[in-house]
């Protein structure tokens, strides 16, 4: 069977509201029918602090402590919980619902999505797998004790090595779109992310964090572990490309935004993800 051809884009580093709305610009682009199926994979500058959809910005974020350490601040169009977006690859997939071999579900389309993640660390090395939350007794092994950090907590299909989570994602979906991102951590700073957490005590920070890291582990914290040679970002891209690549069973041919998805990157800049309305409207 003939290979399909998706896009593939290196973004390289950009801003927060940049990162955010070009995702959102090449869905509705998609949607359109103007764009391809698309991987993309981006960085960020500054290190920045992305929150879920659902979060209550102002009861969860020590905003004097983002602005201290000069962390870039935005809200995410996907659910899930706080990111600290530093050292990582992060990654997009922007797909039609309607595609041949998506899932209707939204925990069956993050397992096709997935896949490609699954071989992407595979193929540095890691014994990674994909662990389905379906009976209680995982449920409760993975449960989270509810602080703001994303990784702390698998969601029904979730890629973890020897327990631990290594990879956030969150999606939605949107005008027959799905819309899946997320990160691939190659170094973990835990207290970095708690120190901008509002957590009521200290006491109860430094629990979490704990829990956190029981729960999380990053690429080179697993490689040095097992006595090997950390990663850098342009290895882990070169991973992810061929795994990607292979779980979809695709072709990912290297491109760039249209001029479309350009403007509508601007548009979503200045009305949505630039601006406090958004960020902090919860």
């Amino acid at each position: 069977m003939e290979q399909k051809e998706w896009r593939w884009i290196r973004s390289g580093a950009g801003d927060p509201a940049y990162n955010m709305a070009v995702d959102e610009a090449i869905l509705t682009a998609h949607s359109e029918g103007l764009s391809p199926p698309t991987v993309r994979f981006y960085g960020w500058s500054p290190a920045t602090l992305s929150i879920g959809y659902f979060q209550k910005a102002k009861d969860e974020i020590d905003f004097k402590a983002v602005e201290r350490e000069g962390y870039g601040f935005v809200r995410r169009a996907t659910g899930g919980r706080a990111v600290l977006h530093d050292r990582e690859l992060t990654y997009s997939m922007i797909v039609a619902e309607s595609y041949p071999g998506i899932p209707s579900s939204v925990t069956e389309a993050y397992r096709v999505l997935s896949q490609g993640l699954l071989l992407g660390f595979r193929r540095l090395g890691l014994a990674a797998d994909m662990v389905q939350l379906a009976s209680p007794e995982e449920q409760e092994k993975y449960a989270s004790m509810g602080s703001a950090a994303c990784f702390d907590s698998p969601s029904w299909y979730e890629l973890v090595v020897e327990g631990r989570k290594i990879a956030g994602s969150a999606q939605t979906r949107a005008k027959g779109v799905v819309l899946q991102h997320g990160s691939i951590l190659l170094d973990l700073d835990a207290d970095a992310l708690f120190d901008l957490l509002l957590l009521g005590s200290d006491r109860i920070k430094e629990r979490m964090k704990q829990q956190f890291l029981r729960k999380a582990i990053a690429i080179n914290d697993l490689l040095r572990a097992a006595g090997r040679e950390p990663v850098g970002l342009a290895e882990v891209e070169k991973a992810f490309e061929t795994g990607i690549a292979e779980g979809l069973n695709v072709r990912l041919v290297p491109g760039e935004l249209t001029d479309y998805e350009r403007e509508l990157t601007e548009k979503l800049i200045a009305e949505k993800y630039g601006n406090a309305e958004w960020n902090l409207r919860r």
